[in-house]
């Protein structure tokens, strides 16, 4: 494993996902928690030349009026999820942390996000300012820590859809005049994502919202040599139907109808209220079984806020199906669980793959790590194991000319 300092800027810093990604980084540096659910620790991926937990630095953009430290004590109160005595170990972490966020934008995020925003956080910040300021952090964070390599993920709450993604230019230079006009408002995740690319970091989409999925941020992603991939982090029940929905295709069973009803009550449940925040989500989620099923079935997606559920998810499912003779019948699972427990070591085996991407002189989107995501960029498969089979065979092409730095 080598030894060398990379950095991971986390949008939206103090959130859930932001937060238990950062005690479990300090707890897995320090060796005081099992290395479970990380990708990145089986076989054959423990071979590869990915970075130490202990030679990764974190930073990051908030606009609440939070920090690391104290959403962690949060999330470690008896309702909470997060074992107390990590919490209290990875202290110091967690406060040098806090000294290195800076404040994010709303700019282009919603009204729905721009409700939670601190009042330190500029109303009306000219976006070509906002993506100024935003570079400059980053390179700040770099500077300071003497680091390698930054990778900036966005693991910050859902945006509406800006409706008009399609009508974007397909070039980076057509893109950025339009910084300068106020008129072209793009969304607070790629300005983000433009931010990061231009102070050289890698941008990883870790949520439905457009981030870097236009064309024309992919074309700056190429002039400056990055990468880059997305999005929304498959973590529960997509996972499950990216699972289920090809057993259905090759025992030639017809699926009639799927439908999946989620509820979760913590801070995406409450942006996710908004319906113009759900609908971001609801596509994300649903799309995949009509590339899965030759029959395409009716499906249905629903997402309430429950409080009293806080950081737990309950999703139901109903698969109504059919087989010899026509005979339907029916298929139901209950998966309840922890979104932030079960997202945080995808964005830390994300980080690290991405790094060797880097050494291995990959440039552009990262096909190979679809099996991360509901909506992987540049990739049709959404069959689970035949992802994972991508990155496998990704992993074992290790004799690849690296880079000389190290």
């Amino acid at each position: 494993m080598a030894k060398r300092n990379i950095g991971i800027w986390l949008f939206g810093a103090a959130g859930s996902v932001a937060t238990t990604t950062a005690v479990a980084l300090g707890s897995l540096a320090a060796g005081r928690s099992p290395r479970m659910g990380l990708t990145s620790e089986l076989e054959p991926f423990t071979r590869l030349d990915l970075p130490a937990w202990d030679a990764i630095t974190v930073g990051g953009h908030e606009i609440r009026e939070v920090t690391v430290s104290g959403e962690a004590r949060r999330l470690a109160q008896p309702e909470g999820f997060l074992p107390a005595e990590l919490v209290e170990a990875c202290g110091e972490q967690l406060a040098a942390i806090d000294r290195r966020v800076r404040p994010g934008t709303i700019t282009g995020a919603g009204a729905t996000i721009a409700r939670l925003a601190a009042p330190s956080i500029p109303k009306d910040e000219p976006q070509a300012e906002a993506c100024r300021r935003i570079q400059a952090d980053i390179e700040r964070f770099a500077d300071d820590e003497r680091l390698k390599h930054v990778v900036a993920v966005n693991v910050a709450s859902t945006e509406p859809s800006i409706g008009s993604e399609r009508l974007l230019p397909a070039d980076w230079p057509s893109i950025e005049r339009r910084l300068e006009d106020p008129t072209c408002q793009l969304p607070a995740s790629t300005l983000y994502a433009i931010a990061a690319l231009r102070a050289g970091a890698d941008f990883i989409n870790f949520t439905p919202s457009l981030g870097s999925q236009p064309p024309a941020i992919d074309d700056l992603v190429r002039r400056q040599g990055l990468r880059h991939m997305g999005c929304d982090g498959k973590t529960g029940e997509t996972l499950m139907k990216s699972v289920l929905a090809p057993m259905f295709a090759r025992r030639n069973l017809e699926v009639m109808s799927w439908v999946g009803h989620n509820i979760f009550g913590n801070l995406d449940g409450r942006v996710l209220d908004d319906p113009t925040n759900k609908a971001t989500k609801v596509h994300s989620k649903d799309h995949l079984l009509s590339q899965m099923l030759p029959n395409r079935p009716q499906t249905h997606v629903s997402i309430e806020l429950i409080e009293s559920l806080g950081e737990w998810k309950t999703a139901w499912d109903h698969i109504h199906f059919r087989g010899l003779l026509g005979v339907p019948m029916t298929l139901q699972f209950t998966w309840q669980g922890c979104d932030s427990i079960l997202a945080a070591p995808l964005v830390l085996d994300l980080v690290r793959f991405t790094d060797l991407a880097r050494r291995r002189g990959h440039v552009g989107q990262m096909p190979f790590l679809a099996s991360f995501f509901k909506s992987p960029y540049g990739v049709d498969e959404q069959a689970f194991d035949r992802q994972f089979t991508m990155l496998e065979r990704w992993a074992s092409k290790g004799q690849q000319t690296m880079s000389s730095e190290e």
